[in-house]
């Protein structure tokens, strides 16, 4: 067992590992090994079984399978950033030649582009992968499935094409995309695409006897942007710190934030599970919750983050089947449980512009009193002062308007419009005019009242 920089109490550590020796007991895990991140700490790590006659280290590799999908999402959106491409862009405008040629960028990251879950040819999580020419050449007709297409329906296929585009526009190989553009930028240095010592090695257990089966390790090739890549708990929690904001210099804090909007859900009206923008996304009490799991023949494994709570969890074991998909979730709620997060201290910020400052405080949409703060993060938040109403938050585009990141005014413009005497009299958000009084008659669109006869 380890103990963190940023101590847990005893008590706590005890519940975390009962559970976690729970898991690997009952469900006969050869070898698994946890870590919760707080604030940008590691605060506790523990494993179970054995790898090699030895517990488990925090630097010790497993697959991480479908989690490679999380760091393929951002390359994309590190693309679209730059200019490069659009997320309405149609794949085949980059990739041409394939039965997807239609879909748009954004669809294959969220699952909903009407592509098959698995690739043409053999099973490809156990044999040897296709050359990018023989994996485009499969991507046919009989890849699509039926309508309706704008539903969920998870496509490994998806994230391979996703793979071969990155390719295409960075004019590298994928791998050493992921390197120079994530991997070592986050200092991510035991995240490779094969293992590298100290690893665990791929095992299935007999479901009639305590018996251990070696499972297969191929390269995926084509296919290895949908779940090739090895990683250790240290550098999965150096990923969880990310997703849950701390992106560095890799990607814009808004860029992330738009990756974990609900794209689609897969199950229901009242969902819990659903997709962003290649990220996982699910509802447990109370949370929102961010992240990926993974699962390659031999391993098993998982991140979720809780970005409002600066919180995060990963697994990962080396078992083709047997980790209950609750251990993740109920590692954070006994965390939650002994010892809830405690906020940080509130400090003022001296930096705001006095031009920012003038923009707080109501406005109004016609009769309806609207609050406009600065959030410490530079962005503003546009909500209803009582009551229910439209709420957005909004990032500068660079050149004084700015854009909603979230809500009903989500990719709409705000901007502000100032008289000749250099005041700011009203705002525009998308032709909504918002004014410093209520139907204010020097606006342009004053409002639908009619003055008393």
């Amino acid at each position: 067992m380890w103990f963190m920089a940023s101590e847990l109490l005893p008590a706590t550590r005890r519940a975390l590992s009962r559970r976690l020796a729970l898991e690997q007991s009952r469900n006969r895990v050869p070898s698994l090994i946890a870590g919760l991140v707080r604030d940008g700490e590691t605060i506790w790590v523990d494993s179970r079984g054995r790898v090699d006659d030895r517990r488990p280290e925090a630097d010790t590799q497993y697959r991480i399978g479908s989690i490679t999908k999380t760091f393929v999402a951002v390359l994309v959106m590190r693309l679209r950033d730059e200019g490069l491409l659009s997320l309405s862009d149609r794949f085949g405008d980059h990739v041409p030649g394939t039965a997807v040629d239609d879909r748009q960028v954004w669809q294959l990251l969220a699952h909903c582009s009407g592509l098959s879950s698995e690739p043409a040819g053999q099973w490809w999580e156990r044999t040897e992968g296709d050359v990018a020419e023989d994996f485009l050449a499969g991507v046919d007709s009989a890849q699509l499935r039926p309508e309706p297409r704008h539903v969920f329906h998870y496509s490994n296929t998806a994230f391979g094409l996703l793979g071969q585009l990155i390719e295409r526009v960075r004019g590298k190989e994928f791998a050493a995309v992921l390197r120079g553009e994530i991997l070592e930028p986050l200092g991510m240095r035991r995240t490779t695409e094969s293992p590298v010592a100290p690893y665990a090695p791929g095992l299935a257990v007999h479901p009639w006897a305590d018996v251990l089966q070696p499972e297969p390790f191929a390269d995926a090739a084509a296919m290895a942007p949908a779940g090739q890549l090895w990683s250790t708990v240290d550098d999965m929690v150096r990923w969880l710190r990310f997703l849950a904001g701390e992106t560095g210099e890799v990607l814009h804090p808004g860029t992330l934030d738009e990756m974990r909007q609900p794209a689609t859900v897969d199950d229901g009206p009242q969902w819990t599970r659903g997709a962003g923008l290649g990220l996982q996304l699910a509802r447990h009490d109370g949370r929102a919750l961010v992240g990926h799991g993974g699962s390659m023949p031999g391993f098993l494994a998982n991140v979720l983050a809780d970005p409002a709570e600066s919180t995060g969890v990963v697994f990962l074991a080396n078992t083709t089947s047997g980790v209950s998909g609750a251990l993740a979730t109920d590692l954070l709620d006994i965390l939650a449980e002994h010892e809830p997060r405690i906020p940080p201290e509130w400090t003022p910020d001296g930096e705001v512009s006095a031009e920012l400052l003038e923009l707080t405080g109501l406005w109004y949409w016609g009769p309806v009193p609207h609050l406009l703060r600065v959030l410490p993060d530079g962005m503003l938040d546009l909500s209803a002062w009582q009551g229910p109403g439209r709420a957005s938050r909004f990032r500068p585009d660079g050149e004084g308007d700015w854009i909603g990141l979230d809500g009903y005014h989500r990719g709409e413009r705000l901007r502000v419009l100032r008289a000749e005497d250099g005041t700011t009299p009203y705002l525009d958000l998308n032709t909504f005019i918002l004014t410093r009084k209520p139907y204010d008659p020097a606006a342009p669109v004053p409002g639908g009242t009619l003055p008393w006869e």
